[in-house]
């Protein structure tokens, strides 16, 4: 019997594969370091001279686009295609300079064609830099060409 929060192997090397890949995750230094059905973790150091806004701060889009990867990855845990139809974030704090922000997405509800998601981003010393709020549209879609192209059962699309 396999774990309830075991993904699809072919779906996990698909993620794991589009992140290396991505430009943006590329360009911006993220790592997925922990993937599991509805769960992401990426993790990116915060380079003031590259990600600073124009008070020399830590700028809204930098932490934004770690959000983004960590939503985008959760959300592509059940093997479909995910696009995000709402993010809502509260800034909380600035991070201090040079230092290792996580993103952590969870899904916290779902249904067959939609999920919310509660995502968190703090720094090495724990300190909270961000929350969100945000939701998916799924296409039914398969995201690796291996799987099964069916459409996920209400009753198996969400986390209990």
């Amino acid at each position: 019997m396999k774990p309830a929060d075991a993904i699809d192997p072919l779906v996990k090397e698909a993620i794991y594969q589009a992140v290396d890949k991505e430009p943006l995750a590329r360009s911006f230094h993220m790592r997925l370091v922990d993937l599991k059905l509805g769960y992401s973790k990426v993790e990116m150091d915060y380079d003031p001279g590259s990600m600073a806004n124009m008070y020399n701060r830590a700028h809204g889009g930098a932490i934004f686009a770690l959000i983004d990867e960590a939503f985008e990855t959760a959300s592509q845990t059940r093997g479909t295609i995910a696009v995000a139809l709402n993010v809502n974030v509260t800034y909380v704090s600035s991070p201090d300079r040079a230092t290792t922000m996580w993103a952590e997405a969870r899904e916290i509800s779902c249904t067959r064609k939609t999920a919310t998601f509660e995502i968190k981003v703090t720094d090495e010393n724990q300190n909270l830099i961000a929350v969100c709020q945000a939701v998916v549209y799924r296409t039914g879609k398969p995201i690796s060409p291996g799987q099964e192209n069916e459409e996920i059962h209400p009753s198996q699309s969400c986390l209990k």
